[in-house]
């Protein structure tokens, strides 16, 4: 018998989830999940992103577009959904990838449990094994995805919703693999986006998610993928990290018996996750009574890895061109969270993108590579600031607040989806009712009402 491929093995473990209970920190982490990606689409329902999203629609269906009363078929519902929750980077991520799980896999699986009648339980096993699938893939070529110019979130993120999906819809082992093959072919998605600001990362997770629904669809009704998808000459790694020798250890060994994505890190800035440990320096700072106009040099230590997105061209990142572009530039993230002692939704404003006194602050940033630098394993903050004195102060952040070394509490994801859903224009009390429908999802049947309008 020939050796079974990547793809092949992968099927046979997700298949295998089906047999096995979850473990209640990887329950509670799929809960928090639904409930973060339902906040932020709250957050956003009227951003101009997703009015061009929905605009953009044609048909309908039976699948909620969370925070509005129009429904959609299920693959759109999904870009939708995956659009809005990232679309001011404020969700989920992964220590290790970096990659969203939650703005990818939720939306996916909860448009296909709609259209297709399936249960809480079934939605529960599919958000948990697409959030295993996503995490795990970004740890076979760690940086050389994003390196290469692709989005992880978008290229590993289709092949993760296709896992979910097949793993909601009970697709075999043969079927299930079709369906990662099936989503090699749809995978994408470049980070250009870096240059101006522009709004294709925001699309990234949705366009996974539906093209995941699509390929486990194409997959059931016996369309065919190839089986090495993942490490053939012509594969998904060898066409997004320009190799095909990753270590696929990483993504089988212990699937479906040891759950990484229990460790999934909830973000309590909305920007890119890289900045956060240099912005709690940054506020610290701020705390110890030093004036921004005080600051006469700001160096910061990086890794290497991170230059090229949220450092380089560094005139750009210290004067981004819009508010977007804002929230992948350290320089800027750094001048918010000294300034105005945070780095929340109102951080990242047109306003704030051209305030002088944070521009002025964020152009005196400047960053030099730590070679010990522990990225992507960990993601760590660093500034030294030089004073118009002569004084020198200095903070650290050994670790991603949020993360597995200090997560958020459930109390602190639950408030911030009251924030999100007030953002959106939701009152108190109505969030509440969304909130403990959300908390009861897994529970029975789905339904999603209180999450419409």
């Amino acid at each position: 018998m020939p050796k079974p491929t990547v793809a092949e093995e992968l099927a046979e473990r997700i298949v295998a989830v089906r047999a096995v209970a979850l473990p209640d920190a990887l329950r509670q982490t799929v809960e928090d999940l639904v409930l973060d990606v339902a906040g932020l689409c709250l957050a956003a329902r009227h951003a101009d992103y997703v009015r061009a999203a929905i605009a953009g629609a044609t048909g309908s269906g039976g699948a909620t577009a969370l925070g509005h009363e129009r429904r959609f078929d299920c693959a759109m519902a999904a870009l939708v959904n995956g659009t809005a929750a990232h679309g001011e980077d404020f969700d989920d991520t992964f220590e290790g990838g970096p990659v969203h799980a939650g703005a990818v896999v939720v939306p996916a699986v909860l448009a296909a449990a709609e259209e297709f009648g399936r249960d809480g339980a079934a939605v529960l096993r599919g958000i948990a094994v697409g959030a295993e699938a996503i995490c795990r893939l970004s740890l076979v070529t760690p940086r050389l995805v994003h390196k290469a110019g692709f989005h992880p979130t978008s290229v590993l993120g289709t092949m993760a919703a296709a896992a979910a999906v097949g793993a909601l819809l009970d697709l075999d082992r043969r079927q299930l693999a079709h369906a990662l093959g099936i989503a090699g072919s749809m995978a994408g998605g470049i980070i250009e986006y870096l240059a101006d600001g522009a709004w294709t990362k925001r699309l990234h997770p949705g366009w996974a998610a539906q093209s995941g629904i699509r390929a486990a669809l194409l997959a059931r009704s016996g369309f065919v993928g190839p089986a090495s998808v993942f490490e053939g000459t012509h594969g998904l790694f060898n066409g997004f990290a320009h190799t095909a020798t990753g270590d696929y250890g990483k993504l089988l060994d212990g699937f479906g018996t040891e759950w990484v994505a229990a460790t999934i890190a909830f973000k309590p800035f909305a920007c890119g996750t890289m900045t956060h440990p240099y912005i709690d320096c940054a506020i610290r700072l701020a705390r110890r009574g030093i004036a921004a106009e005080a600051v006469s040099d700001i160096l910061c230590e990086v890794a290497e890895g991170t230059v090229h997105r949220l450092w380089e061209p560094l005139a750009l990142k210290q004067a981004p061109p819009n508010a977007y572009a804002a929230k992948f530039s350290t320089p800027f993230c750094i001048a918010a969270g000294f300034i105005l002692g945070d780095a929340g939704l109102a951080a990242f404003t047109e306003a704030t993108a051209r305030d002088p006194r944070l521009r002025a602050l964020a152009a005196k940033v400047r960053y030099v590579v730590d070679p010990a630098n522990p990225y992507p394993a960990g993601y760590t903050g660093h500034i030294r600031a030089t004073l118009a004195d002569g004084k020198v102060v200095e903070e650290r952040q050994p670790h991603l607040r949020g993360g597995a070394q200090e997560p958020l509490s459930r109390a602190a994801i639950e408030q911030k989806f009251f924030a999100n859903a007030a953002f959106g224009g939701w009152p108190r009390q109505r969030a509440e009712a969304a909130r403990d429908s959300l908390r009861r999802l897994f529970d029975g049947p789905i339904d999603l009402a209180a999450l419409r309008g």
